[in-house]
């Protein structure tokens, strides 16, 4: 960085990544603390704190003495150094091994200053570094003999394949669900005959509007162990579901959104939420949509745009325990399943993240929210409404899958057909084109 580039710097006034100082201080400590726990920043000697540039005069010992305070902190820290001219900067590189103190105490960087954590924030700290894992904490509330479900520990050895022909403490430890004779509370979200007596925010609520209203038709809270409410939950939203019949070769039954979809995205709302948080999952099935909510929003490190590219896991120990069942898939790419089973669906499906994580389901618009019956329309019907909807120029796969309620895989084979008869042809490129009608003399 050159004279011209450092003067505009300090133009710009301290703030988060920018501290001023006329001149070294020993004290200097609490600056590159904060930085190096936030998400590093540059101190600047010789500016006072109206950003007037007044120098500093540095010496080789005091430049020494502020790599030595760097290292002394705990754990050792290691910042660079420039002179421009007569300007030192002080280059502090966000830390790698959260949280950094030094003389005994925690800084973080809070707007233009530098402020000592308190005890609830350092806590607070941890937690959004993901320093702190809820799933981890040991749980001394919790009895191995009183309150520990048997039977709900051997169906999981079962799902994960595991032999029981070891003690049943040796098999907790080895899962990293035991320490020091008390069970973590990933084992207590798995083994707990009632979440509720430990942790309120664990009982999941279920509830049916009517249409698009707030009233409510139907409302279920479910508190038991982590799979019982996975599988209650999901049955419960089932059971609000609709069915429809389709008849090709032989009638055959079609749930109404794909079931694996719900599963993926049901079970990623109890993986991935955030148990420190008093909130709790939340289903919400109106007539044109299901919202599957859980508290936390998006894991810190991911964003909106990694969703089904990048997977992380607010809960390691307990997507560990998952993983080892057939109820998760280790590969990240849950978030590409739903999106891909709906689409092949011809809905739509929707990810938002605020202080909730919430997987919104396209439902198809029918009215009343009791179950129907639909026939899907024979081949030579369908590929009349698709030449229609062509020459109407009003037509897209997804719409017109969705439109007559069939499969959009269905809508490509009627297209490749329409094609081979010679009565439409493709116009520019795959994702860019549109269809045109060649044979325009039968009106339809």
């Amino acid at each position: 960085m050159d004279k011209a580039e450092l003067l505009n710097l300090i133009k710009t006034g301290e703030g988060y990544g920018l501290e001023f100082k006329e001149g070294f201080n020993p004290s200097i400590g609490k600056e590159i603390c904060a930085f190096a726990n936030a998400d590093g920043g540059k101190i600047i000697l010789g500016v006072n704190d109206n950003g007037k540039v007044k120098g500093a005069d540095i010496s080789n010992r005091q430049t020494s003495q502020i790599q030595q305070i760097a290292r002394n902190m705990d754990p050792p820290f290691e910042v660079s150094i420039d002179k421009v001219e007569n300007l030192i900067v002080i280059n502090v590189p966000e830390g790698n091994k959260k949280p950094y103190s030094v003389g005994g105490h925690f800084y973080l960087r809070v707007g233009a200053n530098s402020q000592q954590l308190k005890r609830d924030e350092l806590r607070e700290f941890f937690k959004e570094e993901g320093l702190i894992s809820f799933d981890e904490k040991s749980n001394k509330s919790f009895d191995l003999e009183k309150d520990f479900d048997e039977y709900k520990f051997k169906n999981f050895l079962k799902l994960a394949n595991i032999t029981d022909n070891q003690d049943k403490k040796t098999i907790l430890k080895n899962l990293g669900l035991l320490e020091n004779n008390y069970l973590v509370n990933a084992g207590v979200l798995m083994f707990c005959h009632r979440v509720s007596k430990f942790f309120l925010q664990g009982k999941v609520t279920c509830v049916l509007f009517e249409g698009t209203s707030s009233n409510i038709i139907d409302k279920k809270e479910f508190d038991a162990d982590l799979i019982s409410n996975y599988e209650s939950a999901y049955n419960f939203i089932l059971s609000k579901l609709n069915t429809k019949y389709i008849i090709e070769r032989e009638r055959t039954e079609k749930f109404e959104l794909p079931k694996n979809a719900i599963r993926e995205a049901l079970m990623n709302a109890f993986i991935h939420r955030d148990y420190f948080s008093n909130g709790h999952i939340q289903i919400n099935i109106f007539i044109d949509s299901v919202e599957i909510s859980s508290p936390g929003g998006l894991v810190k490190g991911l964003k909106k745009e990694d969703l089904g590219k990048i997977s992380l896991s607010r809960n390691k120990i307990l997507f560990d325990l998952l993983s080892r069942t057939p109820y998760v898939e280790k590969a990240g790419t849950g978030i590409k399943r739903i999106r891909d089973a709906m689409e092949e669906y011809g809905l739509g499906v929707e990810f938002k993240s605020t202080g909730f994580f919430t997987v919104i389901f396209e439902r198809e618009k029918v009215g009343g929210n009791q179950p129907k019956t639909s026939q899907k329309p024979a081949k030579e019907e369908r590929k009349k409404f698709i030449l229609k909807a062509i020459k109407e120029k009003r037509f897209t796969k997804r719409s017109f899958a969705r439109e007559i309620r069939i499969n959009k895989s269905t809508v490509e084979s009627d297209l490749k057909e329409l094609k081979r008869e010679g009565k439409i042809k493709r116009i520019g490129s795959v994702k860019g084109g549109s269809w045109e009608v060649l044979n325009d003399r039968k009106k339809y």
